[in-house]
């Protein structure tokens, strides 16, 4: 019987270490896997998603720069997915549609809290971005707790969208990214750019960075050296990549896709020695 079959989509996508994340938690629980990694170009993604579940795809996690084109491509959606707008996991229904999830937010929270012991309650963040990977986090960060949620982006009209869309105009507004040399200090910035995936520099102001200031990039390895950086230099007391929020994410998809929890920790710091 050949093994059952799994991918992460993405473009880029080369760098990912879905597979063996998915692969060290098949281990745990002797499950025979194949997952690959798929280069999909933003035009030829629904096709290529549509062709491997049409292949027999048991589960595909989708990352930048596809997860609201895999939100859109889903008929059924879960209530983390609905509310960002954007899916990283898609899974195919006994009828042959597909069922759209969104984890991020989940890891995000599950990693600074459990394995970084940081309490969110009453933080002032700066979310940094507007796209499908805020969105992916917004919501979570106030459920856990932070008081506000300051949303910049390039693009102005997105970082108003996804404030309109959480609702609570006390606790998440937007200020314009020419505004930020000025607009003073949070305790903690989440880094949700896809800038260092393209390998271009954000250039943010020191000044941003409170004096117990936590700052977290959405993105790990490479991809969040130059932010880490920048907040290191900027005095920031805590600097994080989201490698433990991947490892995260991806057990929950796990979960999803085989019942079964796996155990997170021992994955995680296999790849962070394997990246020291």
């Amino acid at each position: 019987m050949p093994a059952a079959q799994f991918a992460v989509f993405g473009h880029p996508i080369s760098h990912s270490l879905s597979p063996q994340i998915h692969q060290a938690f098949a281990r745990q629980f002797g499950i025979e896997l194949e997952y690959r990694a798929i280069d999909a170009a933003p035009a030829g993604f629904a096709a290529a998603v549509r062709r491997f579940f049409a292949d027999g795809g048991r589960g595909a996690n989708v990352t930048l720069p596809h997860k609201a084109a895999a939100y859109a491509l889903a008929e059924q959606r879960s209530t983390a997915a609905t509310r960002a707008g954007s899916a990283n996991v898609l899974t195919p229904l006994a009828d042959g549609r597909l069922a759209a999830h969104n984890t991020d937010g989940d890891g995000l929270v599950r990693d600074l809290t459990e394995r970084h012991n940081v309490d969110l309650r009453g933080h002032t963040a700066l979310l940094l971005g507007a796209g499908g990977a805020a969105h992916g986090v917004a919501w979570n960060l106030l459920d856990a707790g932070v008081e506000t949620l300051t949303i910049v982006s390039r693009t102005a009209e997105t970082a108003d969208a996804l404030a309109d869309a959480i609702g609570e105009p006390a606790r998440a507004h937007t200020r314009y990214w020419s505004d930020l040399a000025g607009i003073g200090s949070y305790d903690m910035i989440i880094n949700a750019t896809s800038a260092g995936v393209l390998g271009v520099s954000l250039q943010l102001p020191p000044s941003l960075v409170g004096a117990r200031a936590l700052c977290y990039d959405l993105s790990y390895g490479t991809a969040a050296s130059s932010f880490l950086s920048w907040a290191a230099a900027a005095g920031a007391r805590y600097a994080f990549d989201g490698l433990g929020m991947l490892v995260e994410t991806a057990a929950d998809a796990f979960e999803l896709w085989h019942g079964q929890r796996p155990d997170t920790e021992p994955v995680y710091q296999a790849l962070r020695r394997r990246s020291a």
